[in-house]
């Protein structure tokens, strides 16, 4: 069973601030009632499951756009009201019940949406959260009831009812009659000088009145309903309108009759469902609490730890976090404490200098603890371990009754009792200046006996002290160790820094003298002590300063150890990183040898062939087979760092080759005409058909059309694919004998440098939203082309689901592509039926 001593436990780490600081981050009453009940609890499972909801509500915090942070309203006293029947809502409380159970549905979706896949349960990244969420109800039918008769800004709409519909017409209807009639009689009175130019009707008593001079209002009959503060206007109900002012008095009545029958008629649908409302209210209070913390962790830089099921404390860098949010204010910051509590080292006995922080350490001891077995996130780094207790106890303060007629020492020592009494090997006890406030001596005497019964109790604590025999005690027994709050002898400043292992030392000789304490007054003192207490005193001080000097030498030792160890590992994985990778490029700088060889083989095949048609000598055909066959010899036997250059050199002698070849053709052709193949151009206005070869303008190739849509047209030129638009094309008869392309310059260096740069720019998706038809057709069009020529596998066209338009049209023309294998939607969790997915 937890226990928590005194009753102001709270009060005394400054846990009442913390609460306050929560309900201040809270969007509702319903969270800040969470807050209240907020409260030490030792069940692991209970802690690690709070902590866990926090967690994942952080991450929501940093990751999504779309959860709900508004209409966190606590709608139960309005639920309660109208469990009676005849009851209802009015209409504001209406619209908040709507926008509230909004919020809740809005959160139940968030938490269930997920994968689900052949009836299994949807997963999610938020389990803790959406465990919580699982059984909570939903009311989509009271959402809609209350949608029939409230309008978006949640009043009453007209056709809420029958009778309202032709009560508020009649309404409508009576007042303009009146707003005509009395502008009538208001133009009139202007007219003779009775009223104002710029004065216009108002309304006083729910009534249309005219503001007229007092002098003048026995020229309008009527009657007067009232008059200005400064006695100058008074203001006149003209007779003519008094009948249908009175109808319309009449008429708000019935409409507010309407009204409350409608709302009694909302209250009587809602009224079944009240219980399960209020559960589904006492979601939305958890969910708002444990917004507040989430958020509340993050102003404190504090983090969720693996808690474990035992006493323990292994504390790196924890923070008070109350001091840490004052000190951030004046652009100060506070020191860490590290703490270390566990089974070999039960209780600590801290000592040092006044206003060395021993306080301080005592109340972050207490306050974290307090907080994490609260269900709260702490502040302190990752690597620090947690543990749990079954109950805790503080003695710190003035504890002084003049009611209980106790004194600040008798009160601590009823506290020594209760905890000597109440205290086992679960509980932590925080002692503040064990034994003092009495006289030294038999103080000193008390106290050690005190601290020997803890210790055999084996306890936890954290205890400070100045006593000598406490610190001589720690030092000679076990399961407990002394730890010193660290002081700057040089600048005569506390360090806020507790060192676990030795006793420290009080200064008091030093703090005297920095204080301005008279020098004679100082060495009296210290005669009186004796020289042996004092160098005693500046051993311990000597001692802490030379071991806290080799620690900050090891720790920058050891800390430049494992930078060395990081580059010395991060070398060796580069370097095993670029041998792989060398092989990687040598391998598939072999691959596309071979490919090129192929290619090669093609194209000097073709060559050949038009060489022989060109009527050259055999020689000559010789010569180019043989200039073939070294190549690939020289490739087969190229050393691995000089394949890719032969492969260059060679490709550039044989384009060189072909373009010397070229040239003579068309010296032949200039001086033999007759003999030049026949090529019929024909007009650009004749009909471009499936099947007619055409060139295109400006060039020489000659391609056939293989298929027209639109003003584009696919052809085949030699064995590539161009699509094309069709007012660039020229139709001309089929070659008697179609040249080789020239295909070799496809691998020149320069065009692979620039094919590769333009894959590296390539992006595998396009957004064609907003544009018609057309345009992202055209849009569509280079891209898939493009995606094709470097060889991308996938992409994906983002069009919107809109009318469907843009989607159909994209399709059709991806059916006829075909380089395409498949086309389908994106999942539904990346954008569904808005995003088509092409493979090629």
């Amino acid at each position: 069973m937890s226990m928590i001593y005194p009753k102001n436990f709270e009060s005394k780490i400054g846990f009442p601030e913390i609460r306050k600081l929560l309900k201040g981050l809270c969007l509702s009453s319903l969270g800040t009632e969470e807050v209240d009940n907020l409260s030490f609890q030792n069940n692991i499972n209970d802690i690690r499951r709070e902590l866990q909801q926090v967690h994942e509500f952080r991450t929501i915090l940093q990751t999504e756009d779309d959860f709900p942070s508004e209409n966190f309203l606590d709608m139960r006293s309005s639920l309660i009201h109208i469990q009676v029947k005849g009851t209802y809502m009015e209409e504001p409380d209406l619209f908040a019940l709507k926008s509230s159970l909004v919020t809740i549905s809005t959160i139940v979706d968030f938490f269930q949406k997920g994968d689900a896949e052949d009836g299994e349960e949807a997963k999610s990244d938020y389990p803790a959260l959406q465990a919580l969420a699982k059984d909570v109800a939903c009311f989509p039918k009271i959402i809609a009831r209350i949608d029939e008769i409230l309008n978006k800004f949640g009043k009453i709409k007209d056709n809420a009812s029958p009778e309202l519909q032709t009560i508020r017409n009649n309404l409508a209807s009576t007042k303009h009659s009146i707003t005509v009639s009395l502008h009538s009689i208001m133009h009139s009175a202007q007219q003779n000088g009775y009223v104002e130019r710029d004065v216009s009707p108002t309304f006083r008593d729910g009534r249309l009145v005219i503001p007229i001079a007092p002098a003048l209002k026995r020229k309008i009959k009527g009657i007067v309903h009232d008059e200005s503060a400064s006695g100058k206007t008074v203001f006149v109900e003209p007779a003519e309108v008094v009948e249908a002012n009175n109808k319309v008095r009449e008429l708000e009545l019935e409409e507010r009759r309407a009204i409350i029958a409608i709302l009694i008629d909302v209250a009587d649908f809602i009224r079944p469902n009240a219980d399960n409302l209020l559960q589904s209210y006492k979601f939305l209070g958890k969910m708002d609490f444990i917004r507040a913390k989430a958020i509340f962790a993050e102003n404190i830089g504090a983090i969720e730890p693996l808690v474990e099921n035992k006493p323990l404390m292994d504390w790196c860098e924890a923070v008070h976090p109350l001091l840490q949010m004052s000190l951030r204010k004046h652009d100060k910051k506070m020191s860490p404490l590290d703490i270390a509590i566990d089974e070999k080292r039960r209780i600590v006995l801290i000592s040092g200098p006044n206003a060395g922080g021993k306080s301080v350490c005592l109340k972050t001891a207490g306050l974290l603890q307090y907080m994490l077995q609260c269900g709260l996130s702490v502040p302190m780094r990752e690597s620090s371990k947690v543990g749990l207790f079954a109950s805790i106890f503080i003695d710190i303060g003035d504890e002084q009754s003049i009611e209980n007629d106790l004194s600040t020492y008798s009160s601590h020592l009823l506290n020594m009792k209760i905890m000597m009494k109440q205290c086992d090997e679960h509980s932590l006890i925080l002692i503040d200046e064990l034994g003092g406030g009495t006289e030294p001596q038999i103080g000193a005497a008390i106290a050690e006996a005190v601290l020997n019964r803890f210790v055999q109790k084996k306890t936890f604590g954290i205890i400070t002290t100045h006593y000598q025999n406490l610190k001589y005690y720690a030092d000679t027994h076990e399961g407990i160790v002394n730890g010193a709050m660290l002081y700057d002898r040089q600048l005569m400043q506390p360090l806020f820094q507790l060192q676990i292992g030795h006793a420290g030392s009080s200064f008091a000789i030093e703090i005297a003298r920095k204080i301005g304490l008279p020098e004679d007054v100082i060495r009296e003192a210290s005669e009186s002590v004796g020289s042996d207490y004092i160098q005693s005193d500046k051993y311990v001080q000597d001692i802490v300063r030379d071991k806290r000097y080799w620690e900050n030498k090891r720790t920058t030792i050891h800390q430049r150890e494992k930078h060395l160890e990081e580059l010395i590992s991060q070398y060796e994985n580069n370097v095993h990183e670029l041998a792989e990778k060398r092989r990687e490029v040598m391998r598939v700088a072999k691959e596309k040898a071979e490919n090129i060889l192929k290619e090669s083989n093609a194209q000097i095949e073709n060559a050949i062939r038009s060489i022989k048609e060109a009527q050259a000598e055999k020689e000559q055909t010789k010569k180019v087979r043989q200039s073939l066959d070294e190549f690939k010899q020289q490739v087969a036997q190229s050393d691995e760092n000089e394949l890719e250059e032969q492969i260059v050199r060679k490709i550039q002698k044989i384009q060189a080759r072909r373009e010397r070849q070229k040239k003579r053709k068309e010296e032949n052709r200039r001086q033999s005409p007759t003999t030049t193949p026949l090529r019929i151009e024909k007009k650009n206005d004749l009909q471009l058909n499936v099947g007619m070869y055409v060139k295109i303008k400006g060039q020489t190739s000659i391609g056939k059309i293989v298929k027209l849509n639109g003003r584009e047209a696919l052809l085949n030129v030699g064995s590539m694919q161009l699509r094309i638009e069709t007012d660039r094309l020229t139709a001309t008869a089929a070659p008697e004998v179609q040249e080789a392309q020239p295909v070799i310059s496809v691998i020149g260096r320069a065009t692979r440098d620039e094919i590769y740069e333009k894959k590296l720019k390539f992006k595998p998706d396009i957004d064609v939203r907003g544009m018609n038809g057309d345009e992202a057709l055209v849009a569509v069009t280079y891209f898939v082309d493009d995606a094709i020529l470097l060889g991308v596998p996938r992409v994906r066209i983002l069009h919107g689901t809109g009318t469907g338009y843009l989607r159909k049209v994209i399709r059709q023309y991806l059916q006829t592509v075909p380089g395409v294998t498949n086309c389908h939607d994106e999942h539904v969790q990346f954008g569904g039926a808005g995003i088509t997915v092409v493979d090629f």
